[in-house]
């Protein structure tokens, strides 16, 4: 268990990086290395693009757009169709985020500032679709409902969503680690291998969706129903 305490703690350790002089935290500079790569392979999969004609490339990419937009757009009606670009570029920065471990780099997402930081723009972003549907008024009104003595629990529930959000986030990813240790200090050779596999392709996609799936519902709720 000393082992595990000690690999726990080293996971939990937020390395530095020197970058031009600056101390910078590893996830940041990680966090940078995706943003770039997503970048260039949305530049390289989206250029010379056709109406008629198109390629096998194109043909895979529009059905895969489709078929994530219409995911969210089912989720969140006609009205929520402005917040796509944003819940699809959070899932490809989590997903990668969380699959980067194959390569044996730290992922971002072990780091809890970086699960704190999306949690919180995505409760912004929640916050902000409900007062853009329901107005100003109408938007403080629904923090009442259904009595006004219900508006205490209604604002703390506010607050709460957030911190769920983060720790569901973060402590997924660092049980993940936990419980790999654990398997191998039972049984140290060839089945860690394929516990690893599972962790951290098919877990860290799962993740992926329960984030961005739960930010969704939020919002919807927090929209109200379509007029």
């Amino acid at each position: 268990m000393n082992a595990l305490t000690a690999a726990l703690k080293e996971e939990l350790n937020v390395d530095m990086v020197t970058v031009f002089g600056l101390s910078i935290p590893e996830s940041v500079v990680v966090s940078w290395g995706i943003m770039a790569f997503l970048v260039i392979v949305s530049i390289l999969l989206t250029r010379n693009l056709r109406v008629d004609h198109i390629t096998k490339r194109q043909a895979i990419l529009e059905t895969v757009v489709t078929t994530i937009n219409d995911f969210f757009v089912g989720l969140l009606g006609e009205s929520g169709k402005r917040y796509v670009p944003y819940l699809m570029s959070v899932a490809l920065y989590i997903g990668c985020s969380n699959l980067i471990g194959v390569f044996g780099i730290k992922p971002p997402t072990k780091d809890l500032n970086v699960t704190a930081a999306l949690a919180l723009m995505s409760i912004c972003l929640i916050e902000y679709a409900g007062i853009h549907a329901r107005g100003g008024v109408g938007f403080l009104k629904s923090l009442a409902a259904p009595t006004p003595i219900m508006a205490p629990m209604n604002v703390l529930e506010v607050a709460i969503r957030p911190t769920s959000l983060c720790m569901r986030l973060f402590g997924n990813v660092l049980g993940a680690f936990v419980i790999m240790e654990l398997i191998k200090l039972v049984v140290p050779v060839f089945v860690p291998a394929i516990f690893s596999l599972y962790f951290d392709l098919f877990d860290g996609l799962i993740q992926t969706y329960v984030f961005v799936f739960l930010t969704s519902l939020f919002m919807k709720e927090t929209m109200g129903d379509e007029e």
